[in-house]
Parts: C-alpha cells; sequence; structure tokens
C-alpha cells in the first residue's frame, strides 16, 4: 500500500473542511434569512407597540383630568352632604325634642281630669253679678242698670275653660305627633 503523500493528506482534510465550511454557511444563511424574515415582523410589531404606548399615554392624561376633576366633584359633594348631614341632625334632635314635649303635654293633658259634659243651665234661674260701669268725670265704679245686667252673657265657667282647654291640648298634641310621624316617615324614604 501506497502512503499517500502529506500534501494530498493536508489538501483533502482542507477539502473536507470547506465542505463542511459551506454547508455551516448554508446553514447559517437560511438562519440570517429567517432572522431578517421576523425582522420586519418585529419592527412592524414594534411599531405598533410604539402607537400603542402613545394612545396609552394619552389615555393616561385623560384619565388623570377626569380623576382630578371628578375629585373636586365629589369632594364638593361630601362637604354638602357632610352639612347637611349635620344639619339634619340637628333638625332630627330638635324634631326629638318637640316631640317628647308634645309627648309630656299629651301625657298631662291625659292624666287631667277627664272631660265632663258642661251641664246646661238656664238663664232665667241663674243671675248674673253685678256689671260694674266706670263712671270717668266722678272716679268711681256705679252699678249698671239692671236691663245691662239681665242682658249680659253668663261667665264661663272655670271648669269648662279648663276642659276645653285640655282638649285643645289633646288636638294640637295629636296633630303635631301626627305631622312628626309623617317627617320620620318622609325622613326615613329620603335615606
Amino acid at each position: 500500500m501506497t502512503t499517500l503523500p502529506l500534501g494530498m493528506m493536508i489538501e483533502g482534510l482542507v477539502a473536507v473542511l470547506l465542505l463542511i465550511t459551506i454547508g455551516y454557511c448554508w446553514m447559517l444563511n437560511r438562519r440570517l434569512q429567517r432572522l431578517r424574515a421576523d425582522e420586519q415582523v418585529l419592527r412592524a410589531t414594534i411599531s405598533e407597540l410604539m402607537t400603542a404606548t402613545e394612545i396609552a399615554e394619552r389615555a393616561i392624561l385623560g384619565l388623570k383630568t377626569t380623576a382630578a376633576d371628578a375629585n373636586k366633584t365629589l369632594g364638593n359633594r361630601l362637604k354638602e352632604a357632610e352639612t347637611m348631614s349635620s344639619t339634619l341632625a340637628e333638625q332630627i334632635g330638635e324634631g326629638d325634642r318637640v316631640f317628647t314635649r308634645i309627648s309630656q303635654i299629651a301625657e298631662a293633658a291625659r292624666s287631667a281630669e277627664p272631660y265632663r259634659e258642661p251641664v246646661p243651665q238656664q238663664h232665667a234661674y241663674h243671675t248674673p253679678p253685678p256689671v260694674m260701669n266706670h263712671a270717668p268725670q266722678q272716679g268711681h265704679y256705679q252699678q249698671a242698670p239692671v236691663a245691662a245686667q239681665v242682658n249680659a252673657a253668663p261667665p264661663v265657667e272655670p271648669e269648662r275653660k279648663r276642659t276645653t282647654r285640655a282638649s285643645d291640648i289633646r288636638s294640637a298634641a295629636a296633630e303635631a305627633t301626627a305631622r312628626l310621624e309623617q317627617f320620620r316617615k318622609r325622613k326615613g324614604a329620603a335615606a
């Protein structure tokens, strides 16, 4: 067997290495082509991303402005609500005090002597007290004529005044209680 000269072996080795390099370059070229194709897609994606970022920045600025306006409006409404709440609390407290007073008045009226129908009196048997007239020139009182005494209305009895007053207090208390209940219902419906 003959040995190949050393030069031929080196050239054969170089040829094999060149074939391997050519194959590797061909594979590298294909990868670079795919990368370039992907680069176009990547550039389009980056462009879309930049556009979306700009739109998002404008939307964020709009949201900040809207949030600031909403914050101002909400702050004003909260102040108004707090003022109204304190006013309502004061009015409810005053209403409760009035209701308590009315309840006390009604309770006092209920505990007072029950209402009795006045007994009608005959005017013929009743003689009214003498009516006194003032005589400005004489500086003293004198008795009125008898005709004035007969035509004078009989005095209202204290018992009748008291029962009328008690019934007036009862009716006023009932009316005030009804109004207060209406107010409470409206307040409950508004809440």
